[in-house]
Order: structure tokens, then sequence, then C-alpha cells
């Protein structure tokens, strides 16, 4: 009768298993259909995408990219480099001093700590595109139109990445060993960057990621603050390439410069994934 019961349970479970790994097939063949056409399109001639859809690739990969590269007003490269440096820098600044700020909140009692961190989280309430006009004569008051600047430093104040790191702490970083650093002589800042940091790697790796891709495909404040053709950044030269000419655009040429601008996003993914893991591993293992 146990045997029966114990060959029922495995079964049972081998189903749901089998059913957990065909639903998860499909969802990452959805996942990975839309970066297929897009690889697809790129190889292909405008007259080509024209026609619709292709499961196959074409032979035009060579002359779409050099014709993007021929383009004297769209200066890929140097949008490439420009988004590099406004993304590398905001991503590193937002998830630091984010890190920094939720590590206040976490090992900290002081008054008004609580409404501290209810202010933070209320704005993440507040939309970009309220406050742009103040921020845009702001900059223009500081003389930082048409610098890198104003999408760098605002990047030190993100809510949203410190509640995620304020989360993590609660779940992952214990007091104690805050309080045995501070026991054995370290100071604040050597115990944050020391200790707290290497706990914090996968929440790290998690936020970098989700910031570097925001700041890498945000469009609306760059063009609000970049004007200089030398400055501005790839969704910028995207959509300029877009509607440069509204009748005679290049698909190919769009889809192409599409492909180059996600190919740094996919490297990062790739080199902080494994941290990532290692924070999924180390949860089950708690757990």
């Amino acid at each position: 009768m146990e045997k029966t019961k114990k060959k029922s349970g495995n079964s049972a479970l081998t189903a749901r298993r089998v059913f957990s790994y065909i639903i998860l097939a499909i969802l990452t063949v959805l996942c990975l259909f839309s970066f297929y056409i897009l690889i697809v399109n790129a190889t292909r001639a405008h007259s080509q995408i024209s026609k619709g859809f292709s499961a196959l690739p074409g032979s035009y990969a060579l002359r779409n990219f050099q014709n993007l590269m021929s383009d004297a007003n769209l200066p890929v490269f140097r949008g490439l480099l420009n988004s590099l440096i406004v993304a590398g820098c905001s991503a590193a600044l937002s998830v630091y001093f984010s890190a920094l700020t939720a590590y206040a909140i976490h090992c900290y009692d002081f008054k008004g700590k609580n409404i501290a961190f209810t202010f933070i989280l209320m704005i993440m309430t507040v939309p970009t595109q309220v406050t742009a006009l103040g921020f845009i004569n702001l900059m223009d008051k500081f003389h930082m139109m048409d610098t890198f600047w104003p999408l760098i430093i605002p990047s030190v104040a993100a809510p949203a990445v410190f509640f995620f790191m304020k989360q993590y702490m609660d779940s992952a970083l214990p007091i104690e060993i805050v309080e045995a650093a501070r026991i054995d002589g370290s100071n604040e800042f050597g115990t944050f960057n020391k200790i707290v940091l290497p706990i914090m790697k996968p929440a790290f790796a998690v936020q970098a990621i989700f910031t570097f891709v925001t700041s890498w495909n945000n469009y609306f404040t760059p063009a609000l603050i970049l004007k200089k053709n030398n400055l501005k950044t790839l969704p910028i030269l995207i959509a300029q390439l877009r509607s440069a000419d509204f009748l005679k655009f290049d698909m190919g040429k769009v889809y192409m410069m599409i492909l180059l601008s996600i190919l740094p996003v996919v490297i990062v993914y790739l080199c902080l994934s494994k941290y990532i893991i290692q924070g999924v591993a180390l949860g089950s293992v708690k757990g």
C-alpha cells in the first residue's frame, strides 16, 4: 500500500516537473522570438522587410552595416560610447549610493527613520515628465545643457533601487555582522565596503543590470538635454534615423542599428548573471 502511494506521488511529481519544463520552454521561445526576428531583419533589405515576415536570414547584413557606417549624420560608434558612459556611470552611482542609503536605514536607529523611509518611497510615485520642465530650467541655470552631468548625477537618488537594496538587506544582512565589525574597530565606510558589499553582490548585479538597461534605453531626458550631434546617445540616433525621411528611410539600417544597440546590454547581462545565480542558490540554501 505504501509502495503504491510512493509510486503515485513520484508520478505526480514527475508530471508537475514535466509540465513546468514545458511552460518554461514556451516562455523562453516567446521571449527569444523577438530577438530572432530582429537578427533576421538586420540581414534583409528594406524591400524584403516590407514584404513581411521571414524565418530565414537574408544576405544584406554587410550592406546594411556599411550603409549605416557611411551615414555622416549618424555617428554610431560615438553614440555607442556616449551611451556606455552615461549608462555605466549611472548604474555604478545608482547602485552604490542606493545601497549606502539602505545601509543607513537598515543599520541605524534615529528619529524620523520611518518618515525618511516613507518619503523616499513617495518619490517613486512622481513621474519624470512632471518634473522635466523644472529640471531643464535648473540645468540651464547651472550651464549643464549639452553635457552628460544631468543624465548621470540624478542617478545617485534612485528610490526604486534603494527599496530593493533595503529589502535585500532585511533578508540577507544580519545586524550582528555589522555590530561585530564595529566592535573590532572597523569604521562605517570600511564595514560597508569590505563586509556589506560582498554580501550584497547578487542585489548589486540585479540592480546594475536594470539600471544600466533603463539608462541605456532612456530617450526622454537625453533628448531634452543633448543637442550636439557628437553627444547624442543611441536612442536619439535611432529615432533620428527612423524620422530622417519618413518616405525613404531604410528599415535594414534601422534594424542593424537596433541590433548593435542591444549587444552591450547582452554583454552586461552575461557578465553579471553569475552573481544572480549565486544569489538564487544562496537563498535556496538558506531557505
